[in-house]
């Protein structure tokens, strides 16, 4: 009788490996992670939307009861002790006006929570200042005030009364000037004279050839000019058509030279002739003959002196002429 001899059950094959799952990144995660801010600034954001959809529901509800103020403040203060208060301040188109005087304005909150800050409040109170000729306010979250400047350029200096003071071309007010830091800008003299601003580069750009030579101008009884030339002449400007008057002054100039021959006056208050006068005369020439103009021995007219007011002393000592003070003209 034969006998099975059982050497052990066959290997057990091995169990296949499963796969490792895929850990898939929510795509939420992504894109925040692709945003240009911080995780913390971001909780901080989503926070104080948060604050925000409830605290207008509580809002709502104190409105009806009638303490509409409290809550507000009480829920902005709650954004600020989050981290959502004013710690920077942004400040451009700023060149010339003072920076920190821009900053103390922003500042001057009764809260630096950003809820609470009034942005077109800090507005309004930037342009009260004359440089400034526009402002805009707004936030960055969650800690920076942005303020940026539009500001007004100087165009002149006023001199009225022995004060000094830059003026825009519209004749806005910037700031004073020290007599020891006078910019190189145009300089107008007498009461009413940062007004005409505008209609003094007017009558400059109409004789381009002059205006260099142009130290000062006066206005003179509210309604015309005496230029001051930088060799010392004196040019009395009519009330009407000065611009034309200053352009025929400037092409006899140009048929030959009349600024620095010695003549101390010239005066075209009449629109007709041109009147001069040299230091030490009694009379004053009428020149008609541009070619005759040169020493004064040749007038086509002789007439009584008109021109008894001194040349203007701009920036410094001396009398302003504020009235016009020609008499009769020959």
């Amino acid at each position: 009788m034969s006998r099975t001899i059982k050497r052990g059950a066959p290997p057990k094959r091995p169990a296949p490996r499963r796969k490792q799952p895929v850990k898939k990144v929510p795509l939420l995660d992504r894109v925040v992670a692709r945003l240009p801010v911080s995780e913390q600034t971001l909780r901080r954001v989503v926070t104080w939307a948060i604050t925000g959809t409830t605290g207008a529901v509580v809002v709502a509800a104190a409105v009806w009861i009638g303490i509409p103020g409290m809550v507000g403040a009480a829920l902005a203060e709650t954004a600020g002790q989050a981290g959502f208060r004013v710690e920077q301040i942004e400040i451009t188109g700023l060149r010339r006006m003072d920076r920190m005087t821009v900053y103390a304005v922003a500042l001057d909150q009764r809260s630096r929570a950003m809820p609470l800050v009034d942005l077109e409040g800090v507005r309004q109170n930037l342009l009260r200042y004359g440089w400034i000729a526009d402002a805009h306010v707004s936030r960055r979250l969650p800690d920076t005030l942005l303020v940026d400047i539009v500001e007004r350029t100087p165009a002149a200096v006023w001199q009225d009364r022995g004060q000094l003071m830059l003026i825009d071309a519209q004749g806005v007010m910037l700031e004073p000037v020290r007599p020891d830091a006078v910019p190189a800008l145009p300089l107008v003299i007498g009461p009413g004279a940062d007004r005409q601003e505008a209609s003094y580069q007017a009558l400059l750009a109409a004789a381009p050839s002059l205006k260099p030579r142009i130290r000062a101008a006066t206005w003179i009884g509210n309604r015309r000019w005496d230029l001051t030339f930088d060799s010392g002449e004196v040019l009395a400007l009519p009330e009407d058509d000065a611009a034309r008057a200053l352009v025929r002054f400037a092409d006899l100039d140009g048929a030959r030279p009349l600024l620095g021959r010695g003549w101390l006056r010239f005066d075209m208050r009449d629109p007709a002739k041109l009147v001069a006068r040299k230091p030490g005369m009694n009379q004053n020439h009428a020149l008609a003959d541009p070619a005759k103009v040169g020493d004064g021995t040749e007038p086509a007219q002789v007439g009584s002196d008109p021109g008894s007011a001194a040349t203007p002393a701009p920036v410094g000592g001396g009398a302003e002429t504020g009235g016009d003070t020609g008499g009769a003209e020959g």
